[in-house]
């Protein structure tokens, strides 16, 4: 055994001895000529057969697989990330600047003054007001009192968008000066008379408000507004309207209810008769249950507007039902599409809606509420035309305690001096009629061309009265033009307005003395107006603008003895920027 190990060592030492003397193999580099490349043919290529032989006897059938979901909830705390809708461009290489200023002066010392300005962050939200200045200093033909106007007012907003929610502030101020200077025609006044009218009013409003809505919520939001009215003859009213708005499933459907929390308070220092003080309270609750239906071409609206209506002073409490039901067909794609409806509705007058109306109303009204108990309509909309849109219509409603404008009795011929700056016949009631109407309704617009367009509309009413003799202020026809152009940096445009022949009354009731005199009819002309404008745009940012209104000079009463100012001339520049 030692002899055998012994022998293994010495051939590992032999052959290590060698294998060290051994010298190191190298490469030789060597010069290969290629005498014809090889050029494969489709003949060369190993086709598969279509059908190919399967040489397995048997085939294993596929076993079933037997699978299970592992669910596991995970909270996830991801919110994505809110997104500003882009503003559509005409022409994408010109700026758009979302600020302007424009001012401007014109005949019958009528300055102008419109600004509008926000700054919007970059943490979604935004700030910006709105400012507005328009006044006269009258100069109306044949007119014996002062006939100068001006309104003013200011108006503020924030908004800010939160990750569920935005939300919005509003805010503002506004005053009108406007004056009685309507005397009635055919009295000859004296000049203690004139003397004696303090024709000067004005209006004051300040008003608080703001909105709330909310994404992917049952309570989609809300709307309230708080404002105050008030005069110089001691006049002063207060209204609050709220709106929250909820949204709940039905099936494969949405109900949309709106409630309505409405509350109004005013009063008047005096009534026409100058025997007592006027005032008057509303509580108005309600809700507007909605419920759509869409089938194909067919849309079908079903509500109602249930409401309570609490009142002090001259009304009394009482329930409302109305219908909301509204449909719609498409009869002929974008061509014809018929509508119909039955709608109703609790209209709450107010002080400042008559005379945002009317602003020669006298402070000495009876606010009531008009019930609309319904409005059924139908017609027909849609293009005869690629460029050729149309709409015809047709109605009839019912309306109980409709208001009218009317006049108030004068408590002067002329010669004797009046208490107040209203009571010469120059100042109008409001009266409430049950009134039914008959109307119908027709508009077309026409795209000429990418810079012309033109188009108008034409109403006409059939009132039935039921205690007042004549509807009063009401015209029967009013109709309405337009024409717009536009080429390069020049712009033009047209409006026609129609307004037809009203009825109003003028009484006696001079305190104090027993006039022999029947109440006069009044008819009110029809008139024509037509108003022209014009404009350049230097840049971008500055054009240039003009407009002719009353261009037929015709000396008007758009309510009754307030005649209008004549051919007016105005012109100015707006001015865009940002911030």
């Amino acid at each position: 055994m030692k002899n055998t190990i012994l022998l293994f060592i010495l051939l590992v030492s032999t052959t290590i001895l060698f294998g060290q003397d051994k010298k190191k193999d190298t490469l030789d580099t060597e010069v290969i000529n290629v005498v014809k490349p090889y050029t494969p043919t489709v003949s060369d290529a190993f086709k598969i057969k279509v059908a190919p032989e399967i040489n397995d006897a048997t085939i294993g059938k596929k076993r079933p697989i037997e699978y299970s979901i592992f669910s596991i909830p995970v909270a996830s705390t991801f919110t994505p990330a809110k997104g500003k809708a882009k503003v559509l461009r005409v022409d994408p290489s010109a700026p758009i600047y979302e600020n302007y200023i424009t001012a401007g002066f014109g005949n019958f010392g009528t300055p102008a003054l419109e600004l509008f300005a926000h700054s919007e962050n970059s943490d979604y939200s935004d700030f910006g007001g709105f400012i507005k200045y328009h006044s006269s200093k009258g100069g109306i033909k044949d007119v014996q009192l002062n006939d100068n106007f001006l309104d003013t007012r200011v108006d503020l907003f924030y908004k800010q968008e939160e990750r569920d929610f935005d939300w919005q502030l509003n805010g503002g101020f506004r005053y009108q000066k406007y004056n009685w200077y309507g005397l009635p025609e055919g009295l000859n006044f004296s000049q203690n008379a004139l003397s004696s009218i303090e024709e000067g009013q004005n209006y004051t409003e300040i008003y608080l408000g703001g909105k709330i809505n909310y994404n992917d919520s049952f309570f989609q939001g809300a709307t309230a507004e708080l404002y105050r009215f008030t005069d110089n003859e001691g006049s002063s009213e207060i209204h609050l309207l709220a709106k929250p708005k909820i949204e709940f499933p039905i099936a494969s459907e949405y109900i949309n209810l709106e409630a309505r929390i409405e509350v109004l308070r005013g009063e008047f220092f005096t009534n026409f008769e100058n025997t007592d003080d006027l005032s008057y309270t509303y509580l108005n609750l309600g809700v507007n249950p909605n419920f759509e239906v869409l089938r194909d071409n067919l849309t079908i609206n079903l509500g109602a507007d249930i409401l309570f209506s609490a009142a002090s002073g001259v009304s009394e409490s009482k329930a409302y039902f109305y219908p909301k039901i509204t449909a719609s067909f498409i009869l002929i794609d974008q061509i014809a599409t018929l509508y119909a409806g039955v709608l109703g509705g609790l209209q709450q007058n107010s002080y400042r809606d008559f005379a945002n109306a009317n602003p020669f109303v006298s402070p000495t009204l009876n606010v009531l509420r008009t019930d609309q108990q319904y409005n059924a309509y139908g017609g027909i909309r849609g293009k005869l035309a690629s460029n050729v849109s149309y709409n015809l219509k047709g109605g009839y409603t019912s309306e109980r305690d409709k208001p009218l404008y009317k006049l108030n009795p004068t408590k002067t011929l002329g010669t004797t001096e009046v208490v107040k700056g209203y009571e010469a016949g120059n100042s109008f009631q409001v009266l409430y009629d049950d009134i039914k109407t008959l109307y119908a309704f027709a508009e077309v617009s026409v795209d000429f061309s990418k810079q012309l367009k033109f188009g108008g509309n034409v109403e006409y009413n059939n009132y039935s009265t039921t205690n007042e003799a004549e509807p009063w202020g009401l015209p029967n026809l009013k109709a309405t033009a337009f024409a717009n152009y536009n080429v390069d940096k020049w712009f033009a445009g047209a409006d026609l307005f129609f307004v037809g022949q009203r009825a109003d009354e003028l009484d006696f009731a001079i305190p104090g003395v027993l006039i022999n005199r029947s109440p006069e009819l009044i008819d009110v002309g029809n008139y024509v107006d037509l108003n022209l404008n014009a404009g350049y745009k230097f840049t971008d940012r500055l054009t240039a603008f003009t407009k002719v209104n009353n261009v037929l000079g015709s000396n008007y009463q758009k309510f009754t003895n307030f005649n209008v100012q004549g051919l007016q001339f105005f012109a100015g520049l707006t001015y865009k920027f940002d911030l």
